[in-house]
């Protein structure tokens, strides 16, 4: 379990990077910041990007999460008891689980229909969520002790 610990952590580590990159200003994958938000965000009539607050307090949800594999791992000291972590880790597969399937509804598709978004949201973000959240679910079931 310690490498799906570790993989998550590193997916994880990277989309925090990139909610920081757009934080501070980056339009990855866009061409300007309108094409980053049609890419990345998808509402209906998207022009511009999140306040870098949102940018940033998605980041830090997200670098904590990304802790949590290591810390249930034992990779690191924590307060926190073996039996709370694996049932955090269940709530965050929960909330990475739902945000996948929810890509492929038609009310989300309804609520997001811009392009790239809408196609790179059904190819890309959405399996990488249900990806997420499967390995958290694993991790949480077969960490959390008997």
């Amino acid at each position: 379990m310690i490498v799906l610990a570790f993989a998550l952590s590193l997916v994880l580590l990277l989309i925090t990077a990139l909610h920081v990159y757009w934080g501070i200003g980056g339009i990855w994958p866009g061409r300007d910041v309108a094409s980053c938000a049609r890419a990345v965000i998808g509402f209906h009539g998207v022009d511009e990007m999140p306040a870098p607050f949102a940018s940033f307090a998605a980041a830090a949800c997200l670098g904590l999460a990304t802790l949590w594999p290591m810390a249930l791992e034992g990779i690191f000291a924590t307060p926190f008891p073996k039996a709370g972590l694996a049932a955090t880790s269940l709530l965050i597969a929960l909330v990475f689980l739902a945000r996948g399937i929810a890509g492929f509804t038609p009310w989300w598709r309804r609520l997001t229909p811009e392009q790239p978004f809408a196609r790179l949201d059904l190819r890309y973000y959405s399996p990488l969520c249900l990806l997420i959240g499967l390995g958290f679910a694993i991790l949480a079931v077969t960490e959390f002790p008997a």
